[in-house]
């Protein structure tokens, strides 16, 4: 039996679905349709697969403490979670994956990669085990397998692979790659039937992949290779070398490699697939109401149809809408047409180019030791709602610009300022002097909750000198 390393992909942004989607809190990390995060429904919708190994997460740097958290969450225990510095799209990513894998491999073993991006949607988990079977037989013949999902209807939002006649293995040879077509374009392939959306999912041999970089593209197996040779350990992830792997080429999988090989197959897929791109396909992934709305949160829709309504914790109250999107943030709202969702993207690019940080954060900030909510902010003072999690500790620290009060509660906080060393319990506060330094810590078996009262002349994040850290991070963040 051939053995099955999932390779997790988790490097995306998805400014698509912005403002629930920031650059430091990406679509992969959110349940947007149920209870688990999507990262976490990837792995878990494995759960039954025979000869499945533990598996490569390969995320951006920013985002590894949520990452690893939500797979220790899931009871999932990774091989290695490598941490690309900047993203190079997945042919440099499954590189250094299948490099990682073949380092780990039994000396006989050739494991078979399972490369699965962390944002889809898949509903069908038993089709989706039968195509995983038939491109696991198909990979272990030394076959690049990629899946393609049956279409449903002309979309133009996706790429397509033309497909030959299925083979009684359930595999069908590789035509030709094309890029997103036009509407009248997409008509023709449906009503083809050769043409299959492309996934991005792909299963193939980890030297059969490195053998076809070597040949159709040696210059991001060399970058690839150094960068995973100079890599460092840091806590429980992989940090690849960091201005090696940024001087990579960027390329995906299907340019560097499917479009070139004489050895790329097909497996038809369909099991309810949705990369989730945009608002309108996420409203399409969820169950509707009587009207066709999707409402999360709190949300009243009054006399409207085919809307998708999303609320974080305020009431938001529609009346009268029809084939629209809104969704509420603690501090931003978006208001589209599902026809115009395509266009949130050139939104965050104005929101970029004019500077400002709801592309990249939301209000609420997670860190590894908690989480922190900037509930108020005014001229010389911040407010802010700072949760530390059971065991944990901030970094040992001073800031050159501001003062900061902090009140308990709830729990108890171990409390470092200066050379004193002092515990807080509910309702008890102390003050730290601009210049000194402090540490808070949570010794208790409770989540310890704060208000921190920061004054002046600047607030920044990056007002930090930083001594000592428990989580390797660098001196701008807390």
């Amino acid at each position: 039996m051939a053995f099955i390393t999932p390779v997790v992909l988790s490097g995306g942004s998805g400014t698509r679905l912005w403002p629930l989607s920031r650059e430091l809190y990406p679509k992969q990390l959110l349940p947007l349709v149920g209870s688990n995060t999507m990262l976490q429904d990837t792995l878990l919708r494995l759960e039954g697969v025979p000869g499945l190994r533990p598996p490569i997460l390969v995320c951006n740097v920013e985002h590894r403490f949520l990452a690893a958290e939500q797979l220790t969450a899931a009871k999932r225990d990774p091989a290695a979670i490598i941490l690309e510095p900047l993203g190079r799209n997945t042919a440099p990513a499954v590189a250094v994956a299948a490099l990682s894998a073949a380092q780990s491999a039994e000396r006989s073993e050739d494991p078979i990669l399972l490369v699965l991006p962390a944002d889809h949607v898949i509903r069908d988990r038993a089709a989706f085990h039968a195509a995983i079977a038939i491109g696991a037989h198909a990979a272990a013949a030394g076959n690049l397998v990629t899946f393609g999902i049956v279409p449903t209807g002309p979309e133009t939002g996706y790429g397509y692979i033309r497909s030959g006649t299925a083979e009684a293995t359930g595999v069908r040879a590789v035509r030709e790659f094309v890029e997103k077509p036009d509407r009248a374009a997409a008509e023709r392939y449906l009503a083809s039937g050769e043409y299959l959306w492309n996934s991005g999912m792909f299963m193939f041999r980890t030297s059969r992949y490195l053998d076809a970089l070597r040949v159709h593209a040696p210059d991001i197996l060399e970058c690839c290779r150094r960068a995973w040779l100079d890599a460092r350990r840091d806590l429980s992830f992989i940090r690849l070398h960091e201005a090696t792997f940024t001087a990579c080429r960027s390329d995906s999988i299907d340019y560097a490699v499917m479009e070139k090989t004489d050895a790329a197959v097909v497996v038809p897929l369909d099991a309810g697939w949705s990369d989730v791109g945009n608002w309108a396909t996420l409203s399409a992934a969820r169950d509707a109401d009587g009207s066709d709305n999707v409402l999360v949160g709190d949300v009243i829709a009054e006399d409207s149809h085919n809307c998708y309504v999303y609320s974080s914790g305020r009431l938001v109250a529609t009346v009268g809408l029809r084939d629209h999107v809104v969704v509420e943030t603690d501090d931003a709202v978006l208001v589209a047409p599902k026809a115009r969702v395509q266009d949130v993207k050139k939104l965050v690019d104005r929101l970029k180019a004019d500077g400002r940080g709801e592309t990249s954060l939301h209000r609420k900030v997670y860190r590894p030791w908690g989480a922190y909510d900037s509930i108020q902010n005014g001229e010389r003072f911040q407010v802010k709602h700072i949760t530390v999690k059971p065991g944990a500790k901030l970094s040992l620290q001073m800031h050159h610009h501001r003062a900061e009060h902090w009140i308990v509660v709830r729990g108890t906080a171990e409390v470092t300022r200066g050379d004193e060393v002092f515990l807080l319990t509910e309702n008890q506060s102390t003050y730290i002097p601009l210049g000194t330094r402090h540490r808070r810590a949570n010794p208790g078996t409770l989540p310890l909750e704060l208000i921190e009262v920061q004054s002046g002349s600047y607030l920044g994040e990056d007002d930090i000198v930083r001594f000592d850290d428990t989580y390797g991070r660098a001196p701008e963040r807390s």
